[in-house]
């Protein structure tokens, strides 16, 4: 009986350290498996985080090309020729209008700038909206410019489309053109906003 006691114990105690070897080397696989993890999440993360810097970031480009003529309604009522502004400088605003909150305020400093009022440069905001859709957003912001009212041919025509967060509509920016008509810069802000004072700046140095 003794013989057969010892023979149940060992193997008892064998399967014992096989189950706990078992045991150790599953949680060594589950570490593993989780440092692996979260090193593949903290690349992803990094990423990520890259990727918005790069999109947050604005682009500037110096342009030397004749500018795309047209003729648009406004929330005023009137309607606006580019031609209109002939012999002076001008600055169109593309941005995505209606329900974009920082676009319109982005257009409300504009106007509460004392440099940029008397700087000679017409801003002209463009929304691919309808009077109804983007006038509210106007009368919240305070703003008193008139929004010409694009169909996506001039947004198109200046290359402002899906340079935001939305394929179909302009990003944030800003086309420069001169007293002569020229094409003198374009601004891509996709953080959806630039200091007047930044901007003016800008423009100033591509006259």
């Amino acid at each position: 009986m003794t013989g057969k006691t010892t023979t149940s114990s060992s193997a008892a105690h064998h399967a014992h350290e096989v189950r706990a070897k078992a045991e150790r080397e599953r949680l060594a696989r589950r570490k593993r498996t989780r440092r692996l993890l979260s090193a593949a999440l903290g690349v992803v993360v990094l990423g990520l985080i890259t990727l918005a810097l790069v999109q947050a970031a604005p682009t500037s480009e110096s342009t030397e090309t004749t500018a795309p003529p047209f003729t648009l309604s406004t929330t005023a009522g009137t309607t606006v020729s580019l031609s209109d502004y002939r012999g002076k400088p001008v600055l169109l605003y593309f941005n995505e209008g209606a329900g974009c909150g920082s676009c319109t305020a982005q257009m409300a400093e504009i106007e509460k700038d004392a440099a940029f009022q008397a700087s000679g440069i017409t801003v002209l905001p463009i929304v691919m909206n309808k009077v109804e859709q983007i006038a509210p957003d106007l009368q919240y912001f305070r703003v008193k410019t008139p929004y010409l009212l694009d169909d996506g041919t001039v947004s198109k025509a200046y290359g402002t489309l899906g340079t935001g967060m939305h394929e179909g509509l302009p990003g944030h920016g800003f086309v420069l053109i001169d007293k002569d008509g020229v094409q003198r810069w374009f601004g891509n802000y996709p953080s959806m906003y630039v200091a007047p004072a930044e901007l003016l700046q800008e423009v100033r140095s591509r006259l």
